[in-house]
Parts: structure tokens; sequence; C-alpha cells
């Protein structure tokens, strides 16, 4: 199951090689999974704006960036709908190294979430 978990995801080639461990696994595993999930996260925020009724299609550039980032990185909820579309997509292995580093995992995924969301603001309007 693992090995066929890991054969859907995208490659993403890289510029250089990471030098870091952490490095490493956010672009061999965290940013794959972003892209194969782009669509489902882009859902859930959806449903997440639509349930609260904001309506970034008012809202001028820099206000849809800012509620976007916050709703990402304050709102427990969305986050953890967010954060469990691409945990759900780990390897046993992968959610080792998770645990094990969960804060710093958690940091870059919510900085990968924000630039990949953010990057696609005409999704929500």
């Amino acid at each position: 199951m693992n090995d066929q978990r890991k054969t859907i995801r995208p490659t993403i080639p890289t510029i250089m090689e990471s030098p870091s461990a952490m490095e490493q696994f956010q672009n061999q595993c965290l940013r794959p999974i972003l892209k194969l999930q782009n669509e489902l996260l882009i859902a859930i925020v959806r449903h997440y704006l639509e349930k609260r009724k904001i309506d970034l299609a008012k809202m001028e550039e820099t206000k849809k960036v800012q509620q976007l980032t916050h709703s990402i990185s304050k709102d427990g909820r969305m986050r953890g709908l967010l954060f469990g579309a691409v945990v759900g997509q780990f390897t046993l292995e992968e959610w080792e190294t998770y645990r094990t580093q969960e804060g710093e995992c958690n940091r870059r995924i919510t900085q990968l979430l924000t630039q990949r969301l953010v990057s696609q603001l005409e999704a929500f309007s």
C-alpha cells in the first residue's frame, strides 16, 4: 500500500539537492502530496468560505490574501481538514518523520498550503 500511494504522486523537479532531511521531506513528500490533493484542498476552502459566509469576490486583493492566510493558520477546523487531506496521504515511514518533527512539519505544511492556495485566489472568487 505504501508504494502504491507514492506512485500516484506527481513528480516535482527540484533545482538543487536538498541539504537537510526536512527539506528532502518537504520536496519529496509534502509538495507532491499538496499538488496531488490540490482540487480537494480548493474544495475544502471553498466550502469553509461558503459556510462562514465569506465572499472573497467582494474583497480587495490584499484582503483576500489576509483572509485566506488567517483562515489557514488560525481557524482550527479548516486547518484540521486541510492537514487531514495532507497527512492522510502519508506512508507509515513518512508518518514517523512527521511524528518526530511535528512542529517543523506543521510549519512547513502551513506555509506550503498558504502559498499554494493564495496563488490560486481566482478559484475562490
